[in-house]
């Protein structure tokens, strides 16, 4: 007794085991169907999967499926209906109770009635539906109804029921695969569109000669990844934000976009773009994509899907020929990038053309299409072309960065030592323009003079006065220019007073009675240090000529701040006169080349210089303009005005 015992006790366990493990679930293969097409009502028991595209191409309408299965006797686990495909939209009802609809305004639609039809694509994704226990009987019916858009890859799968620990892994794993593939690869091919629209936008040759220009590769790349996400990301949208025949536009073209931007990217990457073949795959690709809405959104409203077919069939002529050659390329020395490339055509392009076949040709409601996924490869594909690219276009600025440095730094030696070349051809310059102005005013200063001396002992018995006035001349000339490099630029106040130093005891040797009318003067910055040497040079020149050929008795020097008189085109200046009582001249017919000189170095400095000369009166009048006026207290100065006899004020001053 006690070993029987033990033995039951052990079996406990793996009784109360098989006792609480699921029942497999049912699954509904056949089904009895009321198909509405145009208000006409045909009934056939059919097999399931049922595709309504397969069976009714092109056609819109409704159909009833029944269907029976047997329930549990008596159970506490919830069950479950699992539908791989079902709808478009649909309302799903178990004994006469409504479990589900979707896509319908409510559980009373009429199946006759399409225009109830909200807009959705309901069977894109796997579907479980819940049962509650109450409503299972040992015999249970399901009806489920289903409306039929045209060309929108409708109708009714398999039926899966039963317990929900027994469905829900089956359902898990298909979810896992179209929804949640679809997320990760939309994501995908959304990420690598818009970083290659990123370098596309940001990245330009960095060569001079073709500076701007982008590259195509990049721009190709973004496109068909960003339409390939919308493709692919489709079957993601269950209420459709257009009615289905200008969605069908939408999901059509994007797929007629991938094709041929990816198409064109291979063309780019091989350099074809510039054969007569490849330009006339790239028209024609442009017609398709001008004509592809009009043909997607025909083939639906006229539910002619034999359009769409053609369409399509139109890109696989030639993306199947430029494939093969491409792959053929890349064996003879391509590049890693076009193998790379090549390769992910030789896997998707026999795997398009099975989905291209299976969805325009076959039942393309039940299968599995792998494109989607195998797709994926071109992204890749693309990422890494991309990413290479970008780092090459990388190296090679940095390559010209250090190009352009070295330039720049071998630029920048060759203007320093062009800078020092003309540094020392500048100060050249200066010390032969210095040289050539001291052999000038020695010219016309000391040698002047010394050549009057060496004429005056030429010509005769000389008067030894005259001889040693000529030598003073040239002895005071000397000193007067060792004298004007410390005087201030535009200090003429300065410069007369220092000529008069200079030379008021000659004069009064001579008998000379200087009257001195000159007033404290403004700076004139116009007169830098060589203006003001060219002005000594003009009043030594007049002071010579009187002690040497007026035999004049009284010379007077003025200096004054000058408004315009009339006639006179200036605004303000200083107005400056040398006057004597000597013999006086024709000023009109003699041309001395001291003459001469002064107005030369009177136009050097802007100034105007007038010589009047009668009997008894010569003047030498020196008008230098101001260029920025005067100040108003030298304007006002009043000049006082002096005898030619006195020489009791030697400055006036205002």
């Amino acid at each position: 007794m006690m070993s029987r015992a033990l033995l039951c006790l052990a079996c406990l366990p793996a009784l109360s085991q098989d006792t609480y493990h699921p029942a497999e679930p049912t699954v509904l293969k056949t089904a009895r169907a009321e198909i509405t097409i145009n208000n006409q009502i045909t009934r056939s028991e059919v097999q399931l999967p049922y595709g309504w595209d397969s069976h009714h191409r092109g056609l819109a309408g409704s159909a009833v499926f029944h269907m029976d299965f047997e329930g549990p006797e008596i159970t506490s686990l919830p069950w479950i209906l699992y539908f791989p495909r079902l709808g478009n939209a649909y309302i799903v009802k178990l004994n006469d109770a409504v479990l589900e609809h979707n896509g319908v305004q409510d559980s009373r639609w009429n199946a006759g009635s399409v225009d109830q039809l909200v807009q959705g694509d309901y069977a894109k994704v796997p579907r479980t539906i819940r049962i509650a226990p109450s409503l299972l009987l040992p015999r249970n019916h399901l009806e489920v109804t289903i409306l039929a858009e045209s060309g929108h890859r409708s109708g009714m799968s398999q039926v899966w029921v039963g317990p929900r620990d027994a469905v829900d892994p089956i359902y898990q794993a298909e979810f896992a695969l179209r929804v949640g593939g679809s997320v990760v690869l939309t994501a995908f091919s959304l990420m690598v569109g818009i970083f290659s629209g990123a370098l596309w936008l940001s990245q330009t040759d960095p060569r001079p000669e073709q500076r701007g220009i982008r590259d195509p590769l990049y721009l190709y790349a973004a496109v068909a990844e960003c339409a390939w996400a919308l493709f692919v990301g489709d079957s993601l949208i269950e209420r459709l934000p257009l009615s289905w025949p200008w969605w069908s536009v939408v999901t059509n073209m994007a797929l007629g976009v991938w094709l041929s931007a990816l198409l064109l990217f291979c063309h780019t990457l091989a350099d074809w773009t510039r054969l007569r073949a490849s330009v006339w795959v790239q028209r024609f690709l442009y017609m398709q994509l001008v004509l592809g809405p009009v043909f997607a959104y025909t083939a639906v409203s006229l539910q002619l899907p034999l359009l769409l077919t053609i369409w399509q069939a139109a890109f696989a002529l030639v993306f199947v020929p430029s494939a093969a050659l491409f792959i053929i390329q890349s064996l003879f020395g391509a590049s890693g990038m076009h193998q790379l490339v090549a390769a992910a055509l030789l896997i998707n392009v026999p795997i398009g053309l099975h989905d291209f076949l299976g969805v325009r040709l076959g039942d393309g409601f039940a299968g599995h299409f792998y494109l989607r996924y195998s797709a994926t490869l071109f992204g890749l594909a693309l990422a890494v072309i991309a990413i290479n690219r970008f780092r090459t276009a990388n190296l090679r600025v940095r390559d010209l960065l250090d190009t352009l440095a070295i330039r720049v730094d071998e630029k920048q030696k060759e203007l320093a030592h062009n800078y020092q070349q003309m540094d020392a051809l500048a100060r050249e310059k200066e010390r032969v323009l210095e040289r050539s102005r001291i052999m000038r005013d020695m010219h016309d200063g000391v040698g002047s003079h010394i050549s009057s001396a060496i004429r005056q002992l030429r010509a005769g018995p000389a008067d030894t006065h005259e001889v040693m006035l000529t030598l003073q001349d040239s002895l005071d000339q000397l000193k007067l220019s060792i004298d004007a490099l410390n005087l201030p630029p535009g200090d003429i106040t300065s410069q007369l007073a220092n000529l008069r130093y200079r030379l008021e005891p000659r004069f009064q040797a001579m008998g000379l009675t200087l009257q001195w009318a000159v007033l404290d003067l403004p700076l004139c910055p116009q007169l830098d240090a060589d203006g003001m040497r060219q002005l000594q040079f003009i009043f030594m020149e007049a002071f010579s000529n009187v002690m040497q050929h007026a035999h004049a008795t009284v010379l007077r020097i003025e200096a004054t701040p000058a408004l315009p008189r009339p006639g006179e085109s200036f605004d303000q200046g200083v107005r400056m006169r040398v006057v004597d009582n000597g013999n006086g001249f024709d000023a009109t017919s003699v041309r001395s080349n001291g003459l001469l000189s002064m107005q030369e170095r009177a136009r050097a400095i802007g100034a105007q210089l007038t010589i009047s000369s009668r009997p008894g009166e010569t003047s030498i009048e020196l008008l230098l303009p101001h260029p920025f006026g005067l100040g108003r207290q030298a304007q006002d100065t009043p000049v006082h005005p002096h005898s030619m006899g006195d020489t009791q004020h030697a400055l006036l001053t205002p």
